[in-house]
């Protein structure tokens, strides 16, 4: 799944190229959305809500499009008649304005919605969202206190935009193993942890954790299996938590007395 500033970015980058032009045409290349035509329609934003994006459209009636990057999914922005750097089988939708073209690839989830609102109701605080509530998320990763630290940040009800990467980082930044119970943390400062390194990642084309852009610097234990840790020199560790992966430092985050 994509972290929730990977898709902060596409929508932002779609809202530069989309929002406040008229569609010249459209083309789902999904069986169920094969005939929708949104020609003459205006966009009006395009935004992202954790994990989902919404262009929301005014023309013959007021609906969004929403999607879902999934695993592969992405959006790209090109000139009329530039080479697309994904190939055309992969394409789930084209929207054209007579500047831009915009190619959803490989979406995951991809439908038309007159209310937006009801598709993320039941997720918590959105990390990059305007209305971002610091307290109500602590409080909804506090919920359930025997819960593992790395499941209860997976989960986009208690709050909207972590992803494994993240989850990882946090787990590192926070000194605790991903198997420990989140009742064993600060979960106002983890939450505020996690606000924190969204927020500096939005709009940055490669992802930090560490502070360090320098390539190769940028995390601290991601994908970092078997490397030395950065603040001990252990090898870091790569390991599994309800069949995700995850990464870790076995001296710099010591594992609850039950997990194995």
């Amino acid at each position: 799944m994509p972290e929730g500033d990977t898709v902060y970015r596409a929508a932002h980058r779609l809202d530069a190229a989309l929002t406040g032009a008229t569609l010249t045409r459209s083309d789902f290349r999904i069986p169920s959305l094969a005939t929708v035509d949104l020609s003459g329609a205006r966009v009006t934003a395009c935004r992202s809500v954790g994990k989902h994006l919404f262009i929301d459209l005014d023309g013959d009636r007021t609906v969004s499009i929403h999607s879902h990057l999934k695993m592969e999914g992405a959006w790209h922005v090109y000139r009329p008649g530039e080479r697309w750097r994904r190939p055309g089988f992969t394409a789930r939708i084209v929207l054209r304005t007579g500047q831009v073209e915009a190619v959803g690839f490989d979406l995951g989830t991809l439908e038309l919605t007159e209310r937006p609102g009801d598709t993320v109701a039941h997720l918590g605080p959105d990390l990059l969202g305007p209305d971002w509530d610091l307290e109500t998320a602590a409080a909804n990763l506090a919920a359930d206190p025997d819960r593992p630290i790395g499941l209860a940040l997976l989960d986009q009800r208690a709050m909207a935009g972590v992803g494994n990467i993240y989850r990882s980082e946090l787990c590192f930044l926070s000194a605790v193993h991903p198997a420990t119970p989140i009742g064993a943390v600060d979960a106002l400062t983890l939450a505020g942890d996690a606000h924190r390194l969204l927020a500096a990642n939005r709009l940055q084309a490669v992802r930090c954790t560490t502070g360090d852009r320098r390539r190769g610097r940028e995390l601290w234990v991601y994908g970092r299996d078997r490397r030395a840790c950065r603040r001990c020199g252990t090898a870091i560790r790569r390991g599994m938590l309800s069949e995700r992966v995850i990464y870790f430092c076995p001296s710099c985050q010591r594992p609850p007395a039950a997990s194995t």
